[in-house]
């Protein structure tokens, strides 16, 4: 599923190596999508107003967080293509802790100020609770979020785009059967919409964990090389 990105011809493999991206990008739209049609269908305009709020905020939250991520795969890729694997390793040591880091404040910020943030938004007293219920589960995912991105990062570095691929489609698929499930079956509401999408982000995040340490250890840190190095935090 490694793709050498430094040989062969160009067009065919950057293509081969972007397509499983584009399929995860249509796969996270029809993701959102569907939680969407599902609590807007059974849970009424309420709850999809709530919905569609959060999700506006996670995106933004969010995006902190792949910025740095894709700002640290492209030193990872750097080093890896220019055959500099403990170079790499150094990077991935201090950009895993950096962004640990950042997740941990994100988490302090959204929990402690959870109210403070809806009434920023100026959430209408009708949906505030609905919003309130939504967000403080839906926030828990930020730490899976981080995950399962940083991995997947770590594998496109090294020409694996297939592997982040399959997880996310797993993901996907879990979570829309959660959501049926919560909503129709279990009628938790919008709370069990946001806990179906947590599970599903757990078993992303963990999975890609596991699976990217088992398939490439050598790429990871050996104990020599984690060390915070000024300079890699720097870059």
């Amino acid at each position: 599923m490694e793709k050498d990105l430094t040989k062969g011809p160009i067009l065919k493999t950057l293509l081969l190596f972007a397509f499983p991206m584009i399929l995860g990008n249509l796969l996270q739209q029809i993701y959102n999508i569907t939680d969407t049609i599902i609590v807007g269908r059974f849970l009424g305009s309420g709850a999809l107003a709530a919905v569609g709020s959060t999700y506006t905020l996670m995106t933004f939250l969010t995006s902190v967080m792949i910025g740095l991520y894709m700002g640290c795969g492209a030193l990872f890729s750097m080093h890896y293509g220019a055959g500099h694997p403990d170079r790499m390793k150094e990077c991935m040591w201090v950009s895993f802790w950096l962004i640990c880091t950042v997740t941990l404040v994100m988490y302090l910020i959204v929990f402690a100020g959870t109210d403070g943030i809806l009434k920023l938004l100026q959430t209408p007293a009708d949906i505030y609770s609905l919003m309130r219920t939504y967000s403080r589960i839906i926030f828990i995912g930020i730490g899976f979020t981080f995950l399962y991105n940083y991995f997947a990062f770590v594998l496109r570095a090294v020409g694996n785009s297939v592997l982040p691929l399959i997880f996310l489609a797993i993901s996907s698929i879990l979570n829309i059967a959660l959501d049926l499930w919560f909503v129709l079956g279990l009628h938790l509401g919008v709370g069990g919409a946001a806990g179906a999408t947590v599970i599903a982000q757990a078993v992303a995040g963990i999975g890609i964990s596991i699976a990217a340490l088992r398939k490439n250890p050598q790429l990871f840190p050996s104990k020599e090389q984690r060390i915070f190095a000024g300079k890699p935090l720097r870059r």
